[in-house]
């Protein structure tokens, strides 16, 4: 017995996006337990289906297939004796799963079971189609490609990447300009806080020697912080995971920084308040540098954009102008 696969009454086939049902088919092979593997293969032989790569042994009521009771393999089938019955060939244990399931997680259920095909049912078995061998291998292919694509830090998919490769220079310009220019805003006011603390360079001149270290220090402890935070971000981690290992991992760094910088500095240059100065300030702008780091990028993801684009020019002007603020601050408290 063949019947033609009807959907039931009430119960419309989804398309939920990135789900299973996206790659679901309907019209297959159906035939029921005591259908022969002689009629079987006549229907077969003789039939058009999206997809023959196995067929659906499944209970029927009101002219339409009802419970999935399994699946014969094409091969299996054409090879059968012609008197054997479905219900002697089928495997009773298909890979099976419900409407709405994650597309990467049928894909690798159908994988680790072995079998060709992916069974559709409703929770109380009813047979909603099959995901055929193509389509499960284009889940996986789809799935590797963005799977890679977070390894390199991607937010979407390698796709998404190679376009970026190689995109036209109007685009190119459009998407780094604007951060580009913020820099040079930001560089302004760098320039604007050192005038702001001429007093304290002409009382110790000293002290310009430093701005460099300082400002790279904090941008080399945020750069490391932000590379992190953004692949984390690219694979699902959510930031609260990391904010607190990342904060405290930022002010361990700045004590190691300060532990070294103190005896060095009061051995060359002989002052004990500018080694504390110095100290204390890059404790404090590598602890500040991580949490802008962190904070950046998160921002950046909630407001749709891709943090690999603004998130490293945005918070190295962020990073600097804190990090001269903490300095000049910190060395007008110690040597004022």
């Amino acid at each position: 017995m063949t019947v033609p696969f009807t959907p039931l009454p009430g119960r419309p086939e989804p398309l939920l996006p990135g789900s299973v049902d996206s790659y679901t088919v309907t019209d297959v092979p159906l035939c029921g337990p005591d259908t022969t593997a002689g009629d079987l293969q006549a229907m077969l032989v003789g039939g058009r289906f999206q997809s023959a790569a196995d067929v659906a042994v499944c209970t029927y009521g009101d002219g339409a297939a009802h419970r999935l009771l399994g699946l014969i393999p094409l091969e299996t089938a054409l090879a059968a004796d012609p008197h054997l019955r479905a219900r002697d060939l089928m495997d009773t244990d298909p890979p099976v799963v419900a409407p709405g399931l994650n597309q990467e997680e049928a894909a690798w259920k159908a994988a680790h079971h072995g079998e060709s095909s992916l069974a559709v049912v409703d929770a109380d078995g009813t047979f909603r189609g099959l995901v055929p061998p193509s389509r499960l291998l284009a889940v996986l292919l789809t799935e590797h490609d963005q799977d890679l694509a977070r390894l390199g830090g991607f937010l979407t998919s390698s796709a998404s990447a190679r376009h970026a490769m190689d995109e036209p220079i109007g685009e190119r310009l459009w998407h780094r300009l604007p951060w580009l220019v913020l820099g040079l805003l930001g560089s302004a006011g760098a320039a604007m806080l050192v005038r702001g603390a001429e007093e304290d360079l002409a009382s110790d001149v000293r002290l310009a020697f430093f701005i460099p270290g300082i400002v790279y220090m904090a941008d080399a402890v945020g750069t490391q912080t932000e590379a992190l935070v953004i692949r984390g971000l690219s694979v699902g981690v959510p930031i609260r995971r990391v904010f607190r290992l990342e904060s405290l991992t930022g002010l361990l760094v700045g004590l190691v920084l300060a532990a070294v910088t103190v005896p060095a500095v009061w051995l060359i240059l002989g002052s004990a308040d500018l080694a504390l100065t110095l100290s204390l300030s890059l404790m404090a702008a590598c602890t500040v540098a991580t949490v802008v780091a962190m904070s950046l990028p998160w921002l950046m993801a909630k407001l749709g954009r891709d943090p690999a684009f603004g998130s490293g020019p945005l918070a190295t002007v962020v990073q600097d102008l804190l990090s001269l603020v903490i300095y000049f601050a910190i060395a007008s408290a110690v040597l004022g």
